[in-house]
């Protein structure tokens, strides 16, 4: 135990003695350690703020659309977009039919091509600008569906639907900016050119995804007052609660329906698309798992330079210390004991550089939080342990053939070495 302790001293005694060769050394550790937690604290973040966004939805939802969601319009493919339109019709149809569904809404939206993509909120002097997709007309199950909750007024009736009323139920980003200092309950605002009067304020909601803002930018109105106000708009996607416990059956009647209802054949592809919270995120993680193998393969990058010069100082300090080698086995050091006490140089080495790789993306990590809050960021713990081990690990590989090269010279000849 002893020996252990005195060849551990040893170490950091020489890399004390020569600290801008031990700095230049560890660099390469310290990049490839610190990529590890800033990529790993970034994808973590992500992972837990797309779980807080579909937890947002409810483990429950369904989402039927006419094409795959998420796709950049330039490249949806054209065979999607000319299918024809979901309606109202399936939704009733799918409430109506499918037993193991709770509850459907039916969202009505503007996705024309060639359409505008910025839609102006005014109230008096203030104004804000929303994408078009978020001023959208919904059934009165739709805050049920999505789990949004009222923070100020309230939501539209079945009647008030019925009866086209000019009514809008806004988000919270939209109520603040355009009503920082009164209620917006009760105002008439102007959304897309129509005049529309405030009749509640949703809640802020969780899990937005990268901390945005702009999920609670949206208006929302009757879906037949909006159909009333853009009679050309006929784009839907369809909101599905299924039953508790019956996510995967609910999804296979809705499927089998709608397939029905659009006269989909039976050996072609589905002329809709349908999918889950959960199945969403399964892709993201697939997405996930490919930007962790080249974070991975970048960080190695850096670990095989440090790795390098690791070994490069090591081979100049067997040089350096010939004579001290030679003394120490004509007094009886064994080879492995001079294999060892090299080997313990080059892990403390690369060691000190995982530890400071650690420190300074752990520093990185919460300055991109505070400059940038809606980066979200959390360092776990499997970021800490792969820097530390790959660190230590890049000690032993590229300090081997150094301790390998000292334990190999012969005494005399190295205490005649000047």
């Amino acid at each position: 135990m002893n020996s252990h302790l005195e060849s551990l001293s040893l170490a950091f005694a020489t890399l004390a003695a020569h600290r801008l060769r031990t700095v230049l050394a560890i660099l390469g550790v310290v990049i490839g350690t610190a990529i590890v937690m800033v990529i790993g604290a970034v994808l973590t973040g992500l992972d837990r703020s797309i779980g807080e966004l579909f937890q947002r939805f409810g483990t429950r939802t369904i989402m039927v659309s006419k094409i795959s969601p998420g796709m950049d319009r330039s490249r949806q493919d054209q065979q999607q977009r000319l299918r024809k339109p979901l309606t109202l019709a399936d939704a009733e149809a799918i409430a109506r039919s499918c037993p193991d569904v709770e509850r459907v809404a039916a969202v009505l939206f503007d996705d024309r091509p060639g359409g505008r993509d910025i839609v102006t909120v005014r109230y008096r002097g203030e104004e804000v600008y929303i994408p078009t997709q978020h001023f959208f007309g919904a059934t009165e199950d739709y805050a049920r569906v999505v789990n949004m909750n009222i923070r100020e007024g309230r939501y539209f009736t079945g009647g008030e639907d019925r009866h086209r009323v000019p009514l809008a139920v806004i988000g919270y980003e939209v109520a603040r900016a355009l009503f920082p200092q009164e209620s917006a309950v009760g105002k008439t605002i102007e959304a897309g050119g129509r005049s529309l009067r405030v009749l509640g304020v949703f809640d802020r909601r969780k899990g937005n995804f990268f901390g945005t803002e702009s999920a609670d930018q949206f208006v929302l109105v009757p879906y037949r007052t909006f159909q009333k106000l853009f009679p050309s708009v006929e784009e839907h996607f369809l909101m599905v609660q299924a039953a508790s416990g019956r996510v995967e059956v609910a999804l296979d009647q809705v499927r089998s329906l709608l397939r029905d209802r659009r006269g989909d054949a039976a050996d072609a592809e589905d002329s809709f698309f349908v999918s889950t919270a959960e199945s969403i995120r399964d892709q993201f993680r697939q997405i996930t798992r490919a930007v962790t193998s080249v974070m991975l393969l970048i960080s190695s990058i850096g670990l095989l330079v440090g790795g390098v010069g690791v070994m490069n100082i090591m081979l100049v300090s067997v040089t350096e210390r010939t004579a001290e080698i030679g003394l120490r086995k004509a007094v009886g050091a064994r080879r492995h004991d001079i294999i060892r006490q090299f080997l313990l140089e080059a892990v403390c080495l690369t060691g000190l550089g995982g530890v400071l790789g650690v420190m300074t993306g752990l520093g990185i990590s919460q300055m991109l939080v505070w400059i940038y809050p809606s980066i979200p960021s959390a360092v776990p713990l499997w970021a800490v342990a792969v820097g530390l081990v790959f660190s230590v690990a890049v000690g032993l590989i590229f300090g081997l053939w150094p301790a390998l090269k000292a334990s190999r010279l012969e005494p005399i000849v190295a205490l005649r070495y000047e």
